[in-house]
Parts: structure tokens; sequence; C-alpha cells
């Protein structure tokens, strides 16, 4: 395993093997000082690979040993290999480049915090019993932005079914619905815990969380004394301006 070739358009060579035990970093533009020794100490890591025998890295025009990743999360990487302390901040950010510099010791702790093992152990658990929910997203967001054009927002129609009975009362539900059959995207059922509720609070966070602002709220069927009314459906709201 090592990093890229990082190569810049002038000629430039490998750099020698440190002749200090301090080495001076260059992580996407921050400035790091530590010693070899704490890049070294996790031995199956990727900077003890990088800093083992003759290094793997170019270096920058001030002679630091250059990694191309966002430097904004390496000091607290930089600061459990020091001292093995866990940040209790940008937990995610950090769990990330604890999983590109593969320092299990920090993963395993990381993921042991409540925000993680939440998401993990709970949240994302949950989801992967959740049929096609990833898929779902994609359309989701796919089917918004087709339907953006000269709109403030754009409304897309969402069938939850939780349970088997509920599968089976499908066809019923889909042709009772006054809006754009073709366009429904559906999910469940699914065998876990989490309600309804749950399942459309992952949907808006993990939209959310690639940048979009959506509202949900249940879609009110008009009532027949002839046909059953469901409350399956939910309109999903993308908000562009």
């Amino acid at each position: 395993m090592s990093l890229p070739d990082y190569k810049s358009p002038g000629k430039q060579s490998s750099a020698a093997a440190p002749a200090s035990p301090v080495v001076q970093l260059n992580v996407g533009g921050h400035p790091f000082t530590t010693f070899l020794s704490t890049l070294r100490k996790h031995p199956d890591s990727k900077l003890a690979e990088l800093f083992s025998g003759q290094p793997k890295l170019r270096t920058d025009t001030q002679g630091r040993y250059f990694l191309d990743r966002d430097g904004s999360h390496f000091g607290a990487v930089l600061e459990f290999l020091r001292s093995d302390c866990v940040p209790t901040e940008n937990i995610q950010e950090v769990h990330r480049e604890a999983l590109y510099y593969n320092i299990k010791p920090l993963i395993k702790r990381l993921e042991e915090t409540p925000r993680l093992f939440g998401e993990l152990v709970g949240r994302q658990q949950f989801l992967s019993r959740v049929p096609h929910y990833k898929e779902n997203i994609e359309v989701l967001i796919r089917i918004a932005r087709a339907e953006a054009i000269a709109t403030r927002h754009s409304t897309i129609m969402i069938c939850v079914l939780r349970t088997e009975e509920d599968l089976g009362f499908y066809d019923n539900a889909i042709g009772s619905l006054e809006a754009d059959k073709e366009s429904v995207v559906t999910f469940g059922p699914w065998k876990a815990v989490p309600s309804v509720k749950d399942l459309l609070d992952c949907v808006k966070t993990d939209i959310e969380s690639q940048g979009y602002r959506v509202s949900i709220e249940p879609h009110v069927m008009e009532k027949s004394f002839l046909s059953r009314s469901y409350d399956y459906f939910y309109k999903l709201i993308f908000t562009w301006w």
C-alpha cells in the first residue's frame, strides 16, 4: 500500500530518509511538526508505512513532507498518536481520516463513541434491513432535480409500507392515489423495530447530508364511503431557493 505519486511540473525526486527524529509535514496546506516515532507508533498504519525506511512522499518547496489530504482534522489524528486522546468534535470527519490512515486503535475508539455507535450499530443496521434504501435515495434526488426547472419546489410522492400486511394492500393503495403513480418511490417493508417516522427521519437526514433542503409531510387523501383510505403516502418537498 502506498500513496499516489505526487508530481510537480518540474523534475522532482523522492525525498531522502529523515535525518532528524523531528519531521515537518504539510497536510493539504496545513503545517505540522512531530516526532518520526509518533508517526510510526502503530506499525500496521499507513503513516507508519509511509515513514518506514525510504519515505514514499514528495516534499514541498520548504522541504516538508507533503500529504495530499484535507489537513483540517489531521491535528486530531496526530493528537491521538501523541497522547491517545480521542476527539470530542468532528467525530465523523476524524473517523474518515483514521480509516484512510488505517489507524485501527483510533478507528475502534471513535466507533465506540455514542454518536458513531448509534450511527453504525443503530441507524445503519436498521437501514440495511430496508430494501433498496440507498437506491431509493438516489432516485428521489434524481427525480427532484429533473422537476426543478423554473420552480421553487419539487414535490415527490413516497409510499412507506411498514409491514408485509401493508404490502398486501399496495395495489389498492396505489390505485386510489390521484397523483402521478409512475413517480412514486416506495420504501419497505422491513423487519426491525423502528417506525415509519424513524424511516422518514432517515430519508430526510440522508438527503440533507448531500446539501439539499427537504421537508416531509403526510399526503392527505380524500375519504370515500365506498373505498378504504390509506395512510402510506407522504410528500417529500425539495426547496431550491
